[in-house]
């Protein structure tokens, strides 16, 4: 079975979680014997990890034919002889297009301001793979790469699976962009089937885009075994650690947080919070922090990455994840595998899933105060989350949800 996904990111360079979750699923998938993976993503940084699949970058593709010696193409790409077949796989005019001197796209390998420009363009390099390469099935992680999923539907014959990991209504709490939201109809409309990273996102998905529900499955997101286990050791230490770990944008609802944080600190003694991530609500965050008055007890990380992910969490006392909507939510796993306590909201994914995590609503600032006071302060309750939850999240594999999705292949190629 030769599948081609179309993706945005693959660590250990991610912005979010759907480089965790491409590398999660790609990697359960791949126990698979006869399963392979070509991996397409705009830009690669040559240190991601190829031991299981193929990683192609979109900017090595050529688009725009450019008539180069075999020389200078050693000089210029890292595979002449696949970038020479690649470029016999152009058969359309993509000379609207910017390219550098090799006939390729210079992609950012992030989400810049010219997006859009990016994901079209993602979508041309996509008609040169299908014209190139051998595959039974595509499948396209999240919005951005629907249009190229599309293209190589539309060139192979193909069928196409779309993995909905979240929706522009999850982003935008509502106030949908509306060129997102064509994209995103468009692709699940002409997918053959959807996977949705819960059912919060399958419901969603069938009642905001019209979606027949035979045509949408969920599959659950999962958690990597932690390498790092044996490393990570809480630092004595006088204070506990609340812990906000993720993007700060309106849809984490970070905001909830900080009004936790000043309800706990009124009765609470020896409690810090910690908002550890990058975001557009960064600098809105730190002025509400100084405003209520806690800033002394509040600190701000800046993005972290890797290794200090987990250590972050290990040092934690509480993890919290108030979103607002949240498709799934990788990070209260990764919590749980650290041993840490973990409040989630129930507006997110992964709470159909999770037994051993505290769940409110979002908004429900005393609740969520009250737990935290009651797992600081009560050394048993704090040991009952640590142990059940380190042993719920080890049942939580991604060899599981690839075997879901290999079920899904198997059904739309009739084998």
């Amino acid at each position: 079975m030769k599948a081609l996904m179309f993706g945005w990111e693959f660590p250990p360079h991610i912005l979010g979680g759907l480089g965790t979750a491409s590398y999660g699923l790609t990697k359960g998938m791949a126990v698979q014997k006869d399963m392979q993976i070509t991996f397409v993503i705009p830009k690669p940084h040559g240190d991601e990890d190829t031991s299981f699949l193929r990683i192609i970058g979109a900017n090595s593709v050529p688009i725009v034919w450019r008539d180069i010696s075999y020389e200078y193409a050693m000089e210029r790409t890292s595979n002449a002889d696949e970038y020479f077949r690649f470029r016999s796989g152009i058969r359309y005019d993509f000379t609207r297009i910017g390219v550098n001197d090799i006939g390729c796209v210079e992609f950012s390998g992030i989400y810049p301001p010219n997006l859009f420009e990016e994901i079209y363009n993602y979508e041309a390099v996509a008609s040169v793979l299908a014209h190139s390469l051998e595959f039974d099935i595509i499948h396209s992680h999240d919005w951005l790469t629907y249009p190229a999923g599309i293209f190589a539907k539309n060139i192979s014959g193909r069928p196409l699976v779309i993995h909905v990991h979240a929706t522009d209504y999850d982003r935008s709490r509502g106030r949908v962009n509306p060129e997102v939201y064509r994209i995103e109809k468009q692709g699940m409309d002409s997918a053959d089937h959807i996977i949705t990273v819960s059912n919060l996102t399958r419901k969603t998905v069938i009642e905001k885009y019209n979606i027949s529900p035979d045509k949408v499955t969920t599959v659950h997101n999962a958690v990597m075994p932690l390498a790092c286990a044996d490393k990570l050791h809480k630092k004595p230490r006088k204070d506990k650690i609340v812990t906000f770990l993720g993007r700060i944008t309106m849809q984490k609802g970070p905001e909830y947080f900080v009004e936790v944080a000043s309800t706990v600190l009124q009765k609470t003694k020896g409690v810090r919070f910690v908002m550890a991530g990058s975001g557009d609500k960064m600098d809105e965050m730190i002025r509400l922090a100084a405003h209520k008055g806690i800033a002394d007890r509040f600190h701000f990380t800046g993005f972290l990455k890797g290794d200090d992910v987990y250590d972050m969490l290990a040092q934690s006392d509480v993890y919290m994840m108030p979103s607002v909507s949240e498709p799934f939510g990788i990070s209260p796993l990764e919590a749980m595998q650290c041993g840490t306590p973990t409040i989630i909201s129930k507006q997110s994914g992964c709470a159909e899933i999770l037994h051993h995590a505290i769940k409110t609503d979002y908004w429900d600032i005393q609740t969520m105060a009250d737990y935290i006071h009651a797992i600081v302060k009560y050394p048993a309750m704090y040991e009952a989350l640590h142990r059940n939850g380190l042993k719920e999240v080890d049942t939580i594999r991604w060899e599981y949800a690839g075997q879901k999705v290999r079920a899904i292949y198997d059904r739309l190629l009739g084998d």
